[in-house]
């Protein structure tokens, strides 16, 4: 009979080891499915959002009625961001979604998970607002102040003195935005507005916020504010589970009760007042 050989301590530690690699390996892969729903653990990130008490069917937008006398009802909304516009923790359903059943328009969405204001790659808002066909009709262009932007600390840049499209430096947050403002008006001649996500703390994203609400007095444009107002972030911490998938991403309840009321409030306002005083001539593409 054969003798079997004994391991050794060092490689019974070996092996010891490689186990304990290939579990951390697997943990990973599923934490990254679970967050970002990617490769073959998308799946786990659908089950946690789809069983989230903020996203079951009494919050669906399917729920949502039209307003009365809704200043763009038969008409069309645009909406340009990424993530938080798409929709990712909410079965894409979100602030496009809810403005458009809300107000009785239809919807033209671009939307990119993980993109950015600032024109670092073909994916970016800039890049992506060049892609919209020119001859589409809309009666309002909303674009979200992305987060992407303050989580990579892309520079901030300063407001032009200028209005033409060479005038702005896209490769910062702020000369991104000029550009898109004077992009949409002078393509499609609508009020353009952009909104804000609700607080978390971030330096970064609290001086975007500062620099669009210049852009505000400048352009005339609507700037719907749900970082500013402590009084709106201040809600419990259950709301804020239900609400909320993390810091950044809505649930539909999210959405739905939260922010979509809110936005759309201002959103009256800016359009009852009409576009400011102090809108800028736009210059010809």
């Amino acid at each position: 009979m054969a003798m079997v050989k004994k391991k050794t301590g060092w490689e019974k530690l070996l092996v010891a080891v490689i186990a304990i690699m290939a579990v951390i390996v697997i943990l990973e892969l599923a934490l990254l499915g679970w967050l970002g729903g990617i490769g073959p653990f998308r799946g786990l990130r659908e089950v946690r959002m789809n069983g989230m008490e903020g996203n079951q069917q009494e919050y669906d937008f399917s729920n949502l009625s039209q307003m009365e006398e809704s200043p763009l009802a038969g008409g069309r909304i645009c909406i340009l961001g990424s993530s938080v516009t798409l929709g990712s923790a909410s079965g894409e359903q979100a602030v496009g979604e809810y403005l458009a059943a809300r107000f009785g328009a239809g919807l033209y969405k671009e939307a990119e998970s993980g993109t950015t204001l600032t024109d670092r790659n073909d994916s970016s808002y800039v890049s992506r607002l060049k892609t919209i066909p020119t001859e589409e009709r809309f009666d309002l262009f909303v674009c979200q102040l992305s987060t992407n932007d303050a989580t990579l600390s892309v520079p901030l840049g300063e407001i032009s003195e200028g209005t033409g499209l060479d005038c702005f430096d896209t490769s910062t947050v702020t000369g991104a935005m000029e550009y898109i403002i004077a992009y949409a008006k002078a393509t499609w001649g609508c009020p353009v507005v952009f909104y804000t996500g609700s607080h978390y703390q971030s330096a970064e994203y609290t001086a975007m916020v500062k620099a669009l609400q210049g852009l505000g007095r400048k352009w005339g444009i609507g700037v719907l504010d749900l970082w500013t107002d402590e009084e709106f972030n201040s809600i419990s911490e259950e709301l804020r589970a239900l609400y909320m998938w993390d810091d950044i991403h809505p649930t539909k309840a999210g959405y739905s009760l939260w922010w979509g009321p809110e936005l759309e409030r201002q959103l009256m306002e800016f359009l009852n007042e009409g576009e400011g005083s102090t809108l800028l001539p736009v210059p010809a593409l």
